[in-house]
């Protein structure tokens, strides 16, 4: 498989994981007002073990060509180009909702005084981007083996850390993700390398691994609720790692077959753009589903894949616009002020939604 294919396969699974992302959030939100559970609350109790872990295992799949960079350089690219964005929108966020329509200014001020220590709205992951790839770059620095950095990630991810410091306890759960993805990135590209090449052999594996993880999301009883779910036999730590794990190289294998079908290019473009859509996916999500509920359209399982698919659109038709016209392109594309002084960069902007690099 060529190196083009492969990153198309990346983003395809990166496309995926914006789906299953935004189909979380849209859930949980028609959720949260209609008070009952839809059939997005299903798929999304499937995907709990992996759907995340996924998203962090791929962004860690090309920090091997940059981490011998020097300090700037790679700061630049992997810290600052995350920080860059994540400072932009939880700006427009927090002086929208509390210094415009709420007419709290102290409030504002503290909102977003505490986003720089404490990973503010669904842009944590943004935020902890940023923080992963400091600390992937410490190891480095320091020369630990890999073995030692993933066992130690592995126990704070099977330990259920829950401390009052946001940063702390994302850290906690997901570096190992990330830090597996750099580590095992040649394994990952020859397992799905491997499958592309066998695809009926590798479409009856993701059947098996579906059944398997149904079964154990879903038994021996799980709770679904409007804004959360408590799984089965899933929700033991070592288990649960270990379907995190699985869940994303499937996806990953999955992502190559669909590249081999027709028409799919949307969903390679969806994920080359899946920052995009991250950043910009709540405002448009929340106004749908106001808007279709005052029109009463209080149907849970309509509603909230109404509000996903809106929630999706919306952030591709703005990107698309602000490419047109040309203003508005720093919400996207980091401007050659944001730069490190000193690097490539700081001399021309870079496009924005590549998490994966």
């Amino acid at each position: 498989m060529g190196t083009k294919e492969r990153y198309h396969w990346v983003d395809a699974a990166k496309g995926i994981s914006i789906i299953l992302v935004v189909m979380m959030y849209s859930a949980h939100n028609v959720g949260k007002y209609t008070g009952d559970i839809g059939v997005l609350h299903y798929i999304i109790g499937f995907a709990t073990p992996f759907r995340m872990p996924e998203f962090f295992l791929i962004s860690g799949l090309f920090l091997s060509q940059v981490i011998a960079r020097d300090w700037k350089r790679y700061a630049d690219r992997r810290v600052m180009h995350y920080f860059y964005f994540y400072a932009i929108w939880v700006t427009i966020d927090i002086v929208l909702k509390l210094g415009v329509a709420g007419q709290d200014i102290p409030g504002m001020v503290r909102g977003l005084a505490g986003a720089v220590v404490q990973p503010y709205g669904v842009w944590w992951f943004i935020y902890m981007l940023g923080v992963f790839s400091l600390a992937a770059k410490l190891a480095w620095q320091f020369k630990l083996p890999h073995w030692l950095v993933l066992g130690a990630a592995a126990l704070l991810q099977m330990v259920p850390i829950d401390v009052p410091s946001y940063a702390v306890t994302q850290f906690c759960a997901y570096f190992v993700f990330f830090y597996l993805g750099y580590a095992a990135s040649p394994l990952v590209f020859r397992i799905v390398e491997a499958a592309a090449a066998r695809p009926i052999p590798a479409v009856l594996g993701l059947v098996v691994w579906a059944i398997a993880e149904t079964f154990l999301v879903f038994w021996p009883e799980n709770v679904m609720l409007p804004m959360d779910m408590k799984m089965g036999y899933s929700a033991f730590p070592p288990l649960h790692l270990a379907l995190a794990v699985a869940g994303a190289v499937a996806i990953c294998v999955g992502a190559a077959l669909l590249m081999k079908l027709p028409l799919m290019g949307w969903l390679r473009w969806l994920g080359e753009h899946s920052l995009v859509v991250y950043l910009a996916f709540t405002i448009p999500m929340s106004a749908i589903r106001i808007v279709s509920m005052k029109l009463g359209f209080n149907d849970t399982s309509l509603l909230s894949c109404t509000v996903l698919v809106g929630a999706i659109l919306a952030p591709v038709v703005l990107y698309l616009i602000i490419q047109r016209i040309g203003f508005g392109r720093f919400l996207f594309e980091r401007p050659s002020w944001a730069h490190i002084p000193g690097t490539p960069g700081s001399r021309n902007a870079t496009r924005a939604p590549v998490p994966a690099e």
